[in-house]
């Protein structure tokens, strides 16, 4: 069954690669961007690629159209544009929140984390979006870079999520993308530890002159 995703941030490399590959899956993909013309353009270039329409609108319009919103952004404008989104959201829809507190956007290193108050960011995320709207933390262990090709991608998602429905959610579209397998990592505070493992994955690739690590659970 498809449905409305608008991929908030979906003009930067993680979003626009999770709509390429959600749209060529046959989902209904909107990209969401603070310029409405901005994310028309990023639209019409996945459109070609993908092989299928993809539409593109102002942040809160792409929100209000969505089933299910997906949340890449930058940390630094994470809680702003969530209080700016919080009365656009349908009253079923569902949060995928795929942001990672790096220091990067307090211009240290992509290596360090950002200290989180509520203990991560889809934590934040949670206490900021309407009660109705239930969050999974998703994607933040999967290379942009990756998703933004062809092939299938050999990584695991961990969802962490306090909601069965926001859980089913995104395992469903983890496993849309080919070679992507989805893992029920619990409760939502989990996330604070998932999201550190991207600053890790950040370092390995460094050290290796990569931009492809990825997770994978074994013997499970």
């Amino acid at each position: 069954m498809s449905r409305t995703i608008a991929v908030i941030g979906g003009t930067g490399p993680l979003g626009s690669g999770l709509a390429l590959r959600w749209a060529r899956a046959g989902e209904i993909v909107i990209i969401g961007s603070r310029e409405a013309e901005r994310a028309r353009q990023a639209a019409e270039k996945l459109s070609a690629r993908a092989g299928a329409q993809l539409r593109g609108d102002e942040n809160s319009a792409a929100c209000a159209a969505a089933d299910v919103v997906v949340l890449g952004v930058p940390y630094l404008g994470h809680a702003l544009l969530l209080k700016f989104l919080k009365n656009h959201f349908k009253p079923d829809a569902v949060l995928i929140d795929a942001t990672v507190p790096l220091a990067a956007a307090i211009g240290d290193r992509p290596t360090r984390m950002i200290g989180v108050w509520q203990g991560s960011a889809a934590e934040q995320a949670a206490e900021l979006v309407p009660a109705t709207v239930p969050v999974a933390a998703a994607f933040q262990n999967v290379s942009a870079e990756l998703l933004d090709g062809d092939d299938p991608i050999d990584c695991d998602v961990i969802v962490c999520s306090d909601d069965a429905r926001a859980m089913k959610t995104a395992r469903e579209l983890a496993e849309k993308i080919p070679g992507l397998r989805s893992l029920d990592g619990g409760k939502l505070e989990n996330a604070r530890i998932v999201e550190q493992i991207t600053a890790l994955l950040i370092t390995l690739n460094i050290r290796q002159k990569s931009h492809h690590a990825g997770l994978r659970i074994t013997g499970v």
